[in-house]
């Protein structure tokens, strides 16, 4: 029947996405995002704090959690390539922007989090990835899972 489907299709999802107890996962499966529901009002993060702040132009805490955004790549701030520099510090702000101008939603992936335990997740707004729009504004490039230089 229709419903032993659903529910074989959710413990499928949920086994293959291992969303800690939840199905969220299925919403990446399903390449749909929920409704944007996630705000916050964010600020550049600076010493220990640690509650709805930016860190760079691909990291942030929200509610307790650091998030990657798992598809962008941003350069970094404390660099020895003045260019660099200056393209993370233009990521960070652009990114505190984009997720304080409304409504959002995290979306996880194949992987829950990285090396470093943060979470990646992709970062959504009105179905429009963040981290595409930053690739798009050539503030950071699209993540590959490895380490490349900004001063090439």
């Amino acid at each position: 029947t229709a419903i032993h489907w659903v529910i074989i299709i959710a413990v499928c999802g949920w086994l293959a996405y291992g969303s800690a107890g939840t199905l969220s996962g299925l919403t990446t499966l399903a390449k749909t995002p929920p409704a944007d529901s996630l705000s916050a009002v964010f600020s550049i993060c600076a010493g220990d704090r640690h509650a709805n702040c930016v860190v760079d132009g691909d990291t942030f805490w929200f509610q307790g959690e650091k998030i990657r955004i798992a598809e962008s790549n941003a350069g970094t701030q404390p660099t020895a390539f003045e260019a660099e520099r200056i393209k993370g510090e233009a990521a960070k702000a652009r990114l505190l922007a984009l997720l304080n101008a409304g409504t959002s939603s995290l979306l996880a992936g194949l992987r829950d989090e990285d090396d470093y335990g943060r979470k990646l997740r992709t970062v959504t707004r009105s179905r429009r990835s963040l981290g595409d729009t930053l690739i798009d504004e050539n503030l950071a490039r699209r993540w590959d899972g490895g380490r490349h230089p900004w001063c090439e």
